[in-house]
Formats: C-alpha cells, sequence, structure tokens
C-alpha cells in the first residue's frame, strides 16, 4: 500500500468519525464525550487497518483492493448521506413524511458528488479530465442508485412502519441503512464496468 492510499484513507476514517457525531446525537440521548472521542478514533484507526488488510488479500486477488477502495469510499459517502439527514432531522424536528424523502434525496445528492469525486480520481484511477459524457453516465447510474436508496429508505420509514420499541430518529436511521445497501453493489459494477472502465490498449 503506498503512502497516498494510506492518508487518503486516514483522511476518508477521519471524516468518518466526525460524520458519525450528528448520528449517534440524534440516536443517543447525550452520548458522553468519552463515547464521541471513542468512535472518531475507532474510524481513524480501522480505516487504514482495514485497508492494509485488503492490500495484502489484494497480492492474490487485485479485485479485492480496489472494492475495498471502493468500500472506504462508499463508507465515506454513506456517513455524508446520514450525517446530512441527521443534521437535517436535528434542525427540523421531522423525522417521517414527504419531508423525510426530500431531507433523504438533499443528504443523496450531497453523497453521490462526493462519490464522483473519490471514486474517479482514488477507487478507479482515472487521470483523464472530466467530460460531459462521463459526468452523464456516472448520474445516471447514480440516479439509479438514488432511485434504490431513497425508495428503499421511504419505503421503511413510511411504509413497513416503526416499531413502537424504535424511536422515530432511529427508524429514520435504519432506513437511510436500508437505502444505503441497496444501492451500494448496484453502484460499484455500474461505475467500474460502465462509467471508469479504462480504455483496452490495442498491441
Amino acid at each position: 500500500m503506498n503512502k497516498k492510499d494510506l492518508l487518503l484513507v486516514t483522511i476518508i476514517g477521519a471524516a468518518v468519525g466526525l460524520l458519525s457525531q450528528p448520528i449517534v446525537a440524534n440516536i443517543f440521548p447525550a452520548p458522553s464525550a468519552a463515547v464521541r472521542v471513542g468512535i472518531f478514533v475507532g474510524f481513524l484507526v480501522l480505516a487504514p487497518v482495514a485497508l492494509a488488510l485488503a492490500y495484502l488479500i489484494g497480492k492474490i486477488a487485485p479485485v479485492i483492493y480496489q472494492f475495498a477502495k471502493f468500500a472506504a469510499t462508499g463508507v465515506l459517502n454513506s456517513f455524508i448521506d446520514a450525517g446530512v439527514l441527521n443534521i437535517l432531522i436535528f434542525l427540523t424536528g421531522i423525522a417521517a413524511g414527504l419531508s423525510y424523502s426530500v431531507f433523504k434525496a438533499i443528504s443523496f445528492i450531497c453523497a453521490t458528488t462526493n462519490s464522483y469525486l473519490w471514486n474517479k480520481y482514488w477507487t478507479f484511477g482515472s487521470s483523464s479530465r472530466v467530460t460531459a459524457g462521463e459526468v452523464t453516465k456516472f448520474y445516471t447510474i447514480a440516479v439509479v442508485g438514488g432511485i434504490l436508496n431513497v425508495g428503499a429508505a421511504s419505503l421503511v420509514v413510511n411504509v413497513v412502519g416503526r416499531p413502537q420499541a424504535i424511536s422515530p430518529n432511529l427508524w429514520a436511521n435504519i432506513g437511510a441503512l436500508a437505502g444505503i445497501s441497496c444501492s451500494f453493489l448496484w453502484n460499484f459494477l455500474g461505475y467500474k464496468f460502465l462509467v471508469f472502465k479504462k480504455p483496452e490498449i490495442s498491441e
């Protein structure tokens, strides 16, 4: 694993640790400073360790290392998605209904924009300039992923219904997790084989 990958995945770990704070605050009443710091440090340490393990496994199957970079980026995107969602819930006090679906769409757009930059330049190592065709393909894949993401989250929160034992904010985050899970594999395959596919070199 090179120094650039180590630095970038450490930045991802730190960003995820920070983005986890509004999520924790929304789900748990008055989390202690020790819990907040522990979560931050945990992500900061876990991210480079996980990528290092993937690097070792990737010596046998190279796609594993690329998938691990995609997963690290995906975790960051997920926490941007959930972090923005929880900030909007915190600011408005709304955790269900049409407003929830709008909040989820906003958080998805933020995460998707981040996803484009990290996946283009780090996960798939594209050195090409940004082109209209590439951006169009990326957002086409992302829109389908977004429909899966927002649709699954809204289904869980607004149709399935919240069990009485679970708080509205926790249920909103369970819905968000369901949405993220539904779009994850679709996005990886679409970005790898359609958007950032390296051109074949003719001999």
